[in-house]
């Protein structure tokens, strides 16, 4: 046992004995890019779970309708029966019942920890859906293999699974991935693997010695298709192997970090934002900022064109398409409102800032260009009821 872990153990989790020592069940599965985000979740907060495909027939005939009759990935049946839909709901749940395990103290390093879970649940699934379904001679197999395992056997099977693999080629396009884009979204992650690669080199987790909200955010993209599938795990492991080894981290009850034996778990003393975090921030601004400020004007379009939107109202995950600009390349994507539900939680850690720190979370905005995300909202508020996102 390194020095790491042994030091500063996992806090225990303060939920009732009953509700953690009885298995979760999360239904997922490997290939899933928001399954990661709760699965690494469990893992680091040591909760007793199983890992159930949504083939099963339990999940189809009873918990999707208490999951808004909405088929979803990650969903969750705790022991007494509540199920909770996303990844976000499921984390918060957890930490609101074991006293915010994994959400910093200090107002600057929460801020930046709700926005790179904004980031990383939003920003990185251009170069996710690229790198998945663009290479058909690394990833065509391995793929097959995952959405074959899901379908019943036969030839229907094989049938549906490439129904399925086809469907999500076609949502591929739909985040803006098309031949002219395809070498800016390449060049452009290139750009943000080498920021976060300087920055593992230097820190196990994003703000320290134990992983945050952000960092869960982070894993959906970076496991669940870039670090998994065959071409983005050979990209990874070729050009950035600290990123492949925070990977590994996140999958991990213990820190498994050797290289950072000098480390306490905890995050880092006085509130401090590291630089390499600035410069990681200013790397996914690159086309996070463009696309944020887009999809806020396509969607407050929508919002101002509805004759009613009583509150309560479903909000679906996407609301028309919004076009913009990286270096250059012009780039159509769908606009989604669920990233300004996680945007703003961020926003909302910024405005409940003394006017000190608020001035010091300002500069580094600025530094990163990534200032005006702060001023990305929508004119309606979202929520979530009965595992729905609503307007409010």
């Amino acid at each position: 046992m390194t020095a790491f872990e042994s030091r500063a153990p996992l806090r225990e989790n303060t939920m009732n004995a009953n509700a953690t020592s009885a298995p979760i069940t999360l239904y997922g599965v490997p290939h899933s890019l928001y399954t990661a985000r709760a699965r690494s979740y469990f893992i680091k907060a040591r909760l007793a779970y199983r890992e159930v495909a949504p083939n099963d027939p339990h999940y189809q005939s009873e918990v999707i309708a208490s999951a808004g009759c909405k088929l979803g990935l990650p969903t969750i049946e705790c022991a007494d029966g509540t199920v909770i839909r996303d990844g976000a709901q499921i984390i918060n749940h957890f930490e609101e019942a074991s006293g915010h395990t994994f959400s910093p103290t200090g107002p600057k390093q929460r801020f930046f920890s709700r926005l790179f879970d904004a980031i990383g649940a939003e920003g990185l699934l251009r170069p996710a859906m690229h790198y998945r379904w663009n290479f058909d001679a690394e990833n065509l197999d391995f793929l097959t293999f995952h959405f074959e395992m899901l379908m019943p056997p036969g030839p229907k099977g094989a049938e549906m699974a490439r129904g399925a693999a086809d469907r999500m080629r076609g949502a591929m396009r739909a985040f803006g991935v098309n031949d002219a884009t395809i070498p800016m979204v390449e060049a452009v992650y290139a750009e943000q693997l080498a920021a976060f690669n300087a920055h593992f080199a230097e820190h196990p987790y994003l703000l320290g010695g134990r992983p945050s909200i952000g960092d869960f955010g982070l894993i959906a993209p970076l496991f669940g298709h870039l670090g998994r599938d065959p071409k983005p795990l050979s990209i990874m492991l070729a050009e950035a192997t600290r990123v492949h080894r925070w990977v590994e981290r996140m999958g991990r009850h213990a820190a498994a970090a050797p290289e950072f034996a000098h480390m306490d778990n905890a995050y880092l003393p006085d509130d401090t934002i590291p630089p390499t975090l600035i410069d990681l921030l200013k790397a996914m601004a690159i086309d996070f900022v463009p696309e944020t400020l887009a999809a806020a004007e396509t969607i407050n379009a929508w919002i101002a064109s509805q004759d009613d939107l009583p509150s309560g109202a479903p909000c679906e995950r996407m609301v028309g398409f919004c076009n913009f600009e990286v270096r250059g390349t012009e780039v159509s994507a769908i606009a989604q409102p669920y990233r300004f539900y996680l945007l703003k939680r961020a926003q909302d850690e910024r405005e409940a800032m003394d006017a000190a720190t608020l001035a010091d979370i300002d500069k580094m905005l600025e530094e990163a260009d990534a200032s005006e995300l702060m001023d990305a909202q929508l004119t309606r508020a979202i929520g979530f009821k009965d595992n729905l996102e609503i307007w409010l």
